[in-house]
């Protein structure tokens, strides 16, 4: 991420984070006052989302920090560390609503419609110019999950207003907690899809959207390139990929195979984004153990 990006993120975040707790403390109390659930519910999504924001402020930070001798990659993971963090954080909040929904099903609660309305119509506008700032900087997965956050806000509390115009139509106290239960799926849906995406670049995954055969049969459409084997695409970041790889190549000078080592990392950057590149070459058959190991009596390139 950039400086200049950088500051823009920080920025946001911190608008955000102040928006955000402004408005758990009116849900908060109104919910108590007007004994909703749903508004509780929606106190404590806010809740995980101003940690949420939090976190990824924090990272933002962390992560510019440059690279040194005990972190040689840099800090790029700590946004993704935060995004983790933040799912799980939601799954718990959910399992908790489900918890107080169920309970009210069979206790319902008189609740006061009009209280609901009129907090969660100030939440659909807070939640709704949140997550339009936060669009515009949602590329990294540490954003993008507080953007996911803040949209599920702006349509959970949507819900909050059609609930509390269901409940003074017909004065059915069971929409009340019924609506909570909706809420709490649509944080677990939410949360679910980060989860999935941060845990796969923590565990050295493929990156989303890669497919390893389509990568190693590019590199073999180069000419000079006999094969490739023992090839790895993992995620530093969220934006920031890397590879290594054996390429077998004909026994050539040095001269002719950094041609091809050019040819091999500019198209992996033009069109997969990889920029971060770990390229060992041979002429010889490689005898697979841990790994790919080239016998030491044959010469190889690095």
């Amino acid at each position: 991420m950039h400086a200049h990006g950088t500051q823009r993120t920080s920025r946001v975040l911190q608008i955000s984070l102040v928006l955000t707790l402004a408005y758990i403390v009116v849900t908060a109390v109104a919910g108590v006052r007007a004994h909703s659930l749903a508004l509780l519910s929606e106190a404590g999504h806010n809740l995980s989302d101003f940690l949420a924001l939090l976190l990824s402020w924090v990272a933002v930070y962390v992560a510019t920090r440059p690279p040194d001798s005990r972190k040689t990659y840099g800090y790029q993971r700590a946004g993704v560390l935060a995004a983790f963090l933040n799912a799980l954080l939601l799954v718990l909040i959910a399992f908790l609503i489900f918890y107080e929904a169920f309970r009210r099903l069979t206790a319902p609660v008189e609740v006061h419609a009009q209280v609901m309305i009129w907090v969660a119509a100030a939440g659909v506008v807070m939640n709704g110019v949140i997550a339009f700032l936060l669009y515009g900087t949602a590329r990294d997965v540490n954003v993008r999950s507080a953007f996911v956050h803040m949209l599920g806000d702006t349509l959970s509390t949507t819900a909050v207003i059609v609930g509390g115009g269901a409940i003074l139509l017909s004065g059915q106290r069971w929409i009340d907690p019924a609506l909570s239960v909706g809420i709490g799926a649509l944080i677990l849906w939410s949360s679910f899809g980060i989860l999935r995406e941060t845990l796969n670049i923590l565990l050295e995954g493929t990156p989303r959207g890669m497919k390893l055969e389509r990568i190693g049969a590019a590199i073999e459409a180069i000419t000079g390139v006999n094969s490739v084997h023992d090839l790895h695409v993992w995620s530093l970041g969220s934006e920031s990929h890397a590879l290594s790889c054996h390429i077998s190549i004909a026994d050539i000078p040095p001269s002719a195979s950094e041609r091809i080592l050019q040819e091999v990392n500019a198209m992996l950057g033009e069109r997969f984004c990889i920029y971060h590149t770990t390229i060992q070459f041979e002429h010889a058959a490689c005898e697979m153990a841990s790994g790919c190991v080239v016998p030491a009596a044959d010469e190889h390139s690095h």
